[in-house]
Order: structure tokens, then sequence, then C-alpha cells
């Protein structure tokens, strides 16, 4: 018998998807990698604090979870952190070393005793991190990027590439750490050594430039004690952005760069597979990984326009034969051994996976956190990958998300409210992939669109720089051509249209209230309101100068920073939001929050205001999202007038002698 459809009024569907499911499918597993023939990954776990723990995949199969609570495998570097993890066999047994997030010092570990510190705490600042280990066993130690506090300032920072004795010696010797490059590049990514342990290759930038800005490829010689010599560039600039390097089995170094518009890859600075996709990204984690050769000579790769999909690249022949399977999105993690490549995928209709690709037989399976449906498939969305015509008749790429429900329709002649969300980054773009956040909304009857605006990456540098000294312009502008657009060609109502975003995205959206009367309400989460303040001593050092391209220099346009914030147009606000801070968010201060709600005056606009103890930038235990999520939709009913049985009202602010 089929199920009976009933018509119920958009965004009041009764759904199986409530904020706690949801939740608990956040996060994704990170860092995939090889310890002798196991597969091992972070993972993460909302119920637990939010932590990371580290998952080992035995030679039968079986997952463990290798480090209890409280261990956090996390680093803090940059404060996006990077990879925190590698390993390898010693005597038979699996040996790691891995950061921990509380105290960010390196440890060892072995299954079946405890982890022992590498590295020393310091008392300067926020201490010494640690990223990208790469462990050398033969030298007895494991080379990193080394981010340590000069003072107690954000700033206050050098970056080197540095060496820890794998004996433990270091553990409360400073001294003992051996540095391996000076300090004159205010950016590094992690070394990767040559076959033959002969030559070093990494990337290095300075501010103001962002990775996806420019880097060097920087190419050094190793000499049998262990130290880099003849330190030379050897591709990338200050307007050419090489996103990874890596070397192949024989020796060649390989490189992913965008000098031609396009991230494509380069061997030994010939390209080897030249189309106008992306071969790389943006550079937001230390160890982000879009390629990996082989030892057979072929590369894997992670590639594409718009949404990355896993591939097979054979460089002499400059082909690549994409993995099959039904994953429609593949993050920047890879690695690889033998005839064996892991990635992580996802699609709409499943969360990320932990994949394996044997590239001999072209067989691809899931081999770690499998997918499971928290309920019937049939209530998650169904995305349309759709391109807009913006201003000056642009395009605009976004993902619409119609309401879907098996068991509810609505009212003939109305329209479902919608919910525009902005990515954030800004440098970066919303992944085709199922969001138990999205179904929450669709699954009740209300839409939601993605909007890869100008400035996003999977299309190009020229999309790409659309956003330089645009930011808050084309962005906006871009999210409010698709809200009208969807209005107008009747998908959505065009009275109950919502901005929602994070970080970059929250700025997106606060503009959007302040500048636009597109929408009739926001949610903005952990965002930046404030350029004035927001930048060298009030963010962090990685972000510090990235206003200087999507504003322009403040010592030349020092006008257009007050102008373009919403703290400064808050008295224009009309339309009720929800303002959401984790109170130790270093990216985006709460401080960001309260200079904002200080110049609403009066209170005359209805919000609410939801801090967070213990979290940062991005919310990642399980009651956070729970209430953050169940206030967003108490938002939206409030304002389009919806009956959510179920969900806690959000209590807003309101004028004197407004009803209630």
């Amino acid at each position: 018998m089929g199920e009976t459809v009933r018509t119920l009024p958009y965004g009041e569907w009764p759904s199986p998807i409530d904020a706690a499911t949801a939740a608990a499918h956040d996060g994704r597993p990170e860092y995939v990698g090889f310890v002798g023939d196991e597969v091992w990954w972070t993972e993460p776990r909302p119920a637990e604090g939010g932590r990371r723990t580290l998952v080992r995949r035995h030679s039968d199969g079986t997952e463990e979870s290798v480090l209890p609570a409280p261990w956090n495998v996390r680093s803090r570097v940059h404060e996006y952190g990077g990879r925190p993890w590698a390993g390898f066999v010693r005597d038979g047994d699996p040996l790691v070393v891995f950061t921990d997030f509380a105290d960010q010092r390196l440890h060892r570990y072995a299954p079946g005793g405890e982890p022992r510190p590498l590295t020393p705490v310091s008392p300067v600042g926020q201490g010494l991190r640690w990223a990208e280990p790469t462990p050398l066993p033969d030298r007895g130690e494991v080379w990193c990027v080394l981010e340590e506090s000069t003072g107690d300032g954000p700033d206050d920072v050098r970056r080197v590439l540095a060496a820890v004795p794998l004996d433990g010696s270091a553990a409360d010797d400073r001294g003992a750490v051996r540095e391996l490059t000076d300090d004159r590049h205010r950016f590094v990514t992690g070394p990767r050594l040559s076959p033959d342990g002969r030559r070093a290759a990494w990337l290095a930038w300075d501010h103001p430039r962002m990775p996806w800005d420019g880097t060097e490829l920087r190419l050094a010689d190793v000499t049998p004690d262990g130290l880099l010599r003849d330190v030379r560039t050897v591709a990338g600039g200050p307007g050419e952005s090489v996103a990874q390097a890596d070397w192949t089995h024989d020796g060649r170094l390989l490189h992913t760069s965008d000098r031609t518009g396009w991230w494509n890859l380069y061997r030994d600075g010939e390209p080897v597979c030249p189309r106008e996709e992306e071969f790389g990204g943006p550079l937001w984690t230390l160890g982000s990984r879009w390629f990996t050769p082989l030892d057979s000579g072929l590369i894997a790769v992670v590639h594409g326009r718009g949404a990355a999909t896993l591939g097979i690249l054979d460089p002499e022949r400059g082909e690549v034969v994409d993995a099959a399977g039904p994953w429609t999105e593949f993050t920047p993690t890879l690695a690889a051994h033998g005839e064996r490549v892991v990635a992580v995928g996802a699609s709409p209709h499943s969360a990320h996976e932990v994949v394996e690709l044997d590239t001999r037989t072209g067989r691809t399976r899931v081999i770690g956190a499998p997918h499971t449906d928290a309920v019937d498939p049939a209530h998650y969305p169904r995305p349309r990958v759709r391109t807009f015509t913006g201003p000056d008749g642009r395009e605009i790429h976004a993902q619409v998300y119609p309401p879907r429900n098996p068991g509810c329709a609505g009212p003939d002649g109305e329209l479902p409210p919608y919910v525009i969300r902005a990515h954030g980054g800004p440098t970066g773009r919303a992944p085709l992939v199922l969001d138990l956040e999205i179904a929450y909304l669709t699954s009740r009857g209300i839409g939601v669109a993605e909007v890869d605006y100008g400035g996003s990456t999977g299309y190009g540098r020229a999309y790409r720089d659309r956003l330089r000294g645009q930011w808050g312009v084309v962005d906006v502008e871009d999210c409010a051509a698709v809200a009208l657009a969807l209005a107008d060609e009747g998908t959505a109502a065009r009275d109950r249209l919502a901005v929602r975003g994070g970080s970059a995205g929250g700025w997106t959206a606060a503009v959007s209230l302040t500048t636009t009367d597109v929408y009739a309400c926001g949610t903005i989460l952990y965002p930046v309101l404030d350029l004035t303040g927001w930048g060298p001593g009030e963010t962090h050092d990685f972000e510090s100068r990235y206003l200087e391209s999507l504003i322009g220099p403040r010592a030349e346009v020092p006008e257009r920073y007050a102008e373009r914030s919403p703290a400064a147009h808050a008295d224009r606000l009309t339309a009720p939001f929800l303002l959401l801070q984790g109170l130790d968010d270093r990216i985006c201060p709460p401080v960001q929050c309260e200079r904002f709600l200080a110049r609403l005056e009066g209170g005359d606009v209805p919000h609410a205001y939801l801090t967070f103890e213990g979290e940062g930038h991005g919310f990642r235990r399980v009651e956070t999202m729970v209430r953050a999520l169940e206030a967003e939709l108490s938002l939206y009913a409030q304002v389009f007038g919806l009956s959510v049985p179920g969900v806690p009202a959000l209590e807003l602010t309101r004028p004197a002698g407004a009803p209630r």
C-alpha cells in the first residue's frame, strides 16, 4: 500500500530528521593514510565533546578507535589545523605520531601502550604547534611544520620545518628540536622527501598573499647528516598558486599550479594533463592532497569543475579514468600503497565514507566510516545543479535543494520558503553531498539553495578572482540574484526568503541583511562583522592580511573597511536575525558580534544572540549543534508564521510594546 500524501503548509511537514539526528551525523573522516598495509584515518566524535579520534582498520577489515577520550587528534597550526598524524611499522608493529589538541604536543603511540610526548610545552603565547609529521625512522626523527609563538599576540609567531627526535629526548628540551629551515617565509608546508632521501620539496608563501594567490615551490638537497642545502624556488610566485608537491616513485617532482588559470599537474615542470578543470584547490589546511603518485607511475587525482571526483591519471598519455561508484564528490585527502588508493568520497545520497580503489582491477569499495541511512532516504533532498545569471550577465553556480517528503505536499498555489546558504571561506565552495542539516529543512518543506558565488573555487582562477576587492559586493549580489531568480521562476516564495552562512558566509549573510531588502530574516554563525577590527592583532595570523585582497590595501582604501562592514550599518537592519557564536573562537572572536549588537539602536529588530562555551570556529559538540539547528528553525517558523511542534521556541528580543 502506498503512503497517503497529506497536504500541509510548507515548513510544517512532520519529519523524522530531528536536530539530534543531524548533529550525530555531522563531520567526516579525514587524513587517510597507510601504516604498513593498514588504513588509518581521523574521525569525529560529536557526542564525545567534539573530539577527533584515530581509527585503525586492521587487515581483517575490523575497525577500532585506537585513542580513547579525551585524546583529540587535531592540530591547531594556522588555527585551521593540518594533517595531525602519521605512522609506520617498526619491528612488525605500528608506531604513530600525532598532535593532541589540548596541549598541541607531538606524541608517539604504539597500540597497547600509552602515548608519550615527543615535544615540550612552551610557556610563550599559544606555545609550540605541529602539523604534517613525516616520520623518518632511519634517521630517528619525524620532520614537521613547527609553528612557534614568540609572544602573546596572534601575530607573534614564526614557522619553520623542524626535525623532532623519535626517542623523546625533546619532550622537555626545546633545544633538542632541530630546525631545518630559517623563518624567512611566514608560511611553509610539510616537507616531501624524494624516494632516495636526497631532496626535499615544500611550499612557502608570505603576507599579504593567501596560498591560493601565490606560493613558491621550494627545493633543497638533503645532506647525509640531515641538513637542507642549496634551497631554491623551482615554481610558483606572487601570482601563481602551487597547491601541492610530491615525488614520483622514480624521483620526478610533481606539483599542481594554476599558472594557466586552472590548477593543473606538472612533472619536472612540464604539463601532464592540461585541462580547464581543477587538479588542486585552496590550501586551507596543511596536508591537503589532491594527488598522490603510485609505484606504477600512475597518479591518483581528485579533479573536476565544481564537484571533484577521484580518477587515475596516466601521465604518459595525459588521460584520466574516473573511479566507478556512486560517489560524486571527493575531499582532498589521498593515500596510496602498492596498487591501492584510499580516499574519502560522498554523494547527495550518502555521507563521507573511506573508499578504496584497486587500480589493478578498477574495483572500488567502502572500507571505513560506511554510510548508514539515519532515516528513510526518501526524506533526503535531491539537489539540482544550476547555473544562474547575475549582474553583467555573469554566471553563478549553485545547488538547489527543493522541499522533499514522501508523505507531504504543499497546498496548491503556495510556494515554499527558501534559505539561501552562503559558504564559508570565502575562497571555497559548497560540496554536493548529503547534509542532514539541509535535509532537516527540506524534509519539513523549506527549500535550500547553496550558492557558489563569485570567488568560489572549482571553476578556475578567473571565477575565484571575481571577489578581489569585491567582498561584500559580488558575494552579496550573487546570492541575491539566485534568491530572486528562484522567486521569479515560481520556485520560492518571494516574501519568505532567508539568508544563512557561517564564518565568511556569516559576513555575506550580515551584509545581505544590512544592504538589501531581499530577505525576510537571516541566520549568522561565527561571522566577520567589523572589518576595521578584523585583521592583525584580532584574528589569527593565517588570515590576518586576507582583507588586503578581498577588500583592498588597508593603507590605500581605509574608508572601504568601514563602508563595507555590517557593523557600520546595523541601523539599517529591519529583518529579524539569529546570531550564533563560539566563545573560544580565535578566528572570528566574539568581540565581532558584540560590536555589531552594540550598534543596534534600541534593539528595534527582533533578534537572538546565542553563545557557546568551549566552542571555537565551527561547532563540534552535539549539544551545540542541536541548540543551533533548532534555534535556526524556530527563527524561520516565527518569521514565516509556521507551526513546528517539538522545537523549542527561540526567544527573540523585541522592541518595547511590540506584540509577542
